[in-house]
């Protein structure tokens, strides 16, 4: 009688199952993953605005040429949103709305992140709890309200 070669069908149900299992564990840990990722795009914008900033508060004013409203030259559009000065002088604010578009994370569509510029060019966040709606897991430990 001869031997048989190959995989019995008990061990190929154990390893879809463990790949099953790993796959449960993997997919939303990446996805964790992308939106911090993305979300991390927020302060990278924001950080050219505070150039900008820091010039438009010579002439007492938050926005581009002491306008009361932001400009064109006042915003930074990127892949997954926009950021956008706003505030009162000499309490700049930074704002960054994600888009509901397709390649921005579930988690961050249509969400928001404000930040509070100090006048060391150091972002905080915006102590209202409603200006950020970003959930605080996806935002660096970093980011905290200003002491």
């Amino acid at each position: 009688m001869n031997a048989q070669k190959g995989f019995t069908l008990i061990e190929l149900m154990i390893v879809i199952a463990i790949i099953g299992i790993l796959a449960a564990i993997a997919i939303p840990a990446y996805q964790n993953y992308v939106a911090k990722s993305q979300a991390a795009e927020a302060f990278t914008l924001a950080d050219g605005l505070k150039t900008t900033i820091a010039t438009n508060l010579q002439t007492g004013s938050c926005f581009s040429g002491g306008a009361t409203a932001a400009t064109a030259s006042d915003a930074i559009t990127g892949k997954y949103g926009t950021a956008t000065i706003g505030g009162t002088a000499p309490n700049c604010t930074i704002t960054y709305q994600f888009i509901d578009t397709t390649g921005v994370s579930s988690k961050l569509k249509n969400t928001k992140i404000t930040m509070d510029v100090s006048e060391n060019g150091i972002l905080y966040k915006n102590s209202t709890a409603a200006n950020t709606t970003t959930p605080s897991d996806l935002l660096p430990q970093s980011f905290v309200v200003k002491p």
